[in-house]
């Protein structure tokens, strides 16, 4: 599979038939390791043992519906109360991240209603903290850890 500029992690490759599997610890089970589901894989990773994401708040291919349509994001982090923290599109390595890509994401959230947004083909990052009253997105230079998620949470969402 392809380096990431993502921490490597002690991943549980096997084959079954013509497929590749990697161990998914949130589902419990392996799935096909696509590309895709190799980016995916190391961003869990990242979050819980980097960033401090619970694991147990996070949630993978959550259904969502957009204009009557089904939709499935990638990831969701959770805050404690659990409603939406972080909202997370996973591409292939080889997928460039373009506009179509960040407003995929964009439009999701519109529905998601998450403070932070972060896109990712495992090579480049790309994350947002998204200000819902202004209706405008603000560029950030780092992947939040969780709790500095949880005080952009308390700004955003004010007692």
């Amino acid at each position: 599979m392809q380096a990431l500029n993502l921490p490597p992690f002690a991943h549980k490759l096997t084959q079954s038939g013509a497929n590749l599997l990697i161990w998914d610890a949130l589902r419990r089970r392996h799935v096909v390791c696509t590309p895709e589901e190799w980016v995916r894989q190391h961003v869990v990773h990242y979050l819980v043992e980097h960033l401090g994401y619970p694991r147990g708040l996070l949630s993978l291919e959550r259904g969502h519906t957009y204009n009557t349509r089904r939709k499935r994001t990638d990831l969701h982090a959770l805050g404690p109360d659990g409603q939406p923290l972080l909202l997370v599109e996973c591409k292939a390595a080889a997928v460039p991240l373009t506009p179509a890509v960040t407003m995929q994401i964009a439009t999701y959230n519109q529905t998601v209603g998450a403070p932070l947004m972060l896109v990712t083909n495992g090579v480049q990052h790309y994350c947002w903290r998204v200000h819902p009253l202004a209706r405008t997105t603000q560029a950030l230079t780092f992947i939040p850890t969780y709790a500095e998620a949880l005080e952009l949470l308390a700004v955003a969402r004010p007692q």
